[in-house]
């Protein structure tokens, strides 16, 4: 019992109260709770602070600290169990399609484990999906595309401008391929990427003429109605990409 006491004050010393008050009080909770989740400032097996002192250090009811909790257990970030209080799962059993917890997740993702692990993801459905388009995009499609690859070839000299378009045109492949729920799956994923330096890097002039050098071999395979190049092309250019953006003193672990 006096462990349990222990490791309660040690969780309730990372959470700290908001400067200001925000308007959506739960789902505030539910973000800060989150973070110190993933971070590692409550560990896995450890209890969260009883509702008296979750209500004490965000300034909220039981009502809103409930609701948090069953947010996050809806995340697959606690398990609540009548008489044993709140125990942090392990992260194996973490939802990281949730858009919170995945957003907890890359910005915590020091080494780059996650952020690697979701440019194989990518790469692997985005270059499916390419394949499908090349097979499945009409005509009205490919019109579409290379539109975008001539305003592409028109912004790289503007990398803020280039990145917004560079998503557009990626997206506008997976339109094509009628594929909802692949599309949908990415759209989750790199938008939460796109979140942090990490994922993004600092791309110049040189680098968005190199994608764009690559964008042009995807489009022309998919003009070709070539399922296997366009798909090729794509999974290519997604993991070079990276390897350019990909900081140089940062390592996965050896596992």
């Amino acid at each position: 019992m006096a462990k349990d006491n222990v490791g309660r004050a040690g969780e309730s010393a990372v959470l700290k109260p908001w400067p200001k008050r925000p308007a959506r009080l739960a789902q505030a909770v539910t973000e800060s709770l989150t973070d110190a989740i993933v971070s590692g400032a409550i560990p896995p097996g450890s209890t969260l602070p009883v509702e008296p002192e979750l209500c004490e250090t965000f300034g909220v009811s039981r009502i809103t600290i409930r609701e948090a909790v069953k947010s996050l257990e809806a995340k697959g970030l606690v398990l609540a169990r009548q008489g044993s209080g709140t125990t942090v799962t392990p992260p194996e059993e973490w939802n990281l399609l949730d858009p919170v917890v995945l957003a907890a997740t890359v910005q915590h993702d020091d080494q780059l484990v996650v952020l690697d692990q979701l440019v194989d993801i990518r790469s692997t459905l985005e270059a499916q999906m390419t394949a499908q388009a090349a097979e499945l995009a009409t005509d009205d499609d490919l019109r579409a595309i290379e539109r975008l690859l001539a305003q592409l070839d028109e912004e790289t000299l503007v990398p803020a401008r280039f990145i917004e378009t560079d998503v557009v045109f990626h997206d506008r492949i997976m339109q094509a391929s009628r594929n909802r729920l692949g599309r949908s799956i990415i759209r989750i994923l790199h938008a939460q990427a796109r979140t942090t330096y990490l994922y993004n890097g600092t791309p110049d002039a040189t680098a968005c003429e190199r994608a764009n050098a690559e964008h042009r071999a995807v489009a022309e395979r998919l003009l070709d109605r070539d399922p296997d190049g366009a798909a090729q092309a794509m999974a290519a250019h997604i993991q070079t990409a990276w390897s350019r953006r990909r900081l140089p003193n940062v390592s996965s672990p050896v596992s």
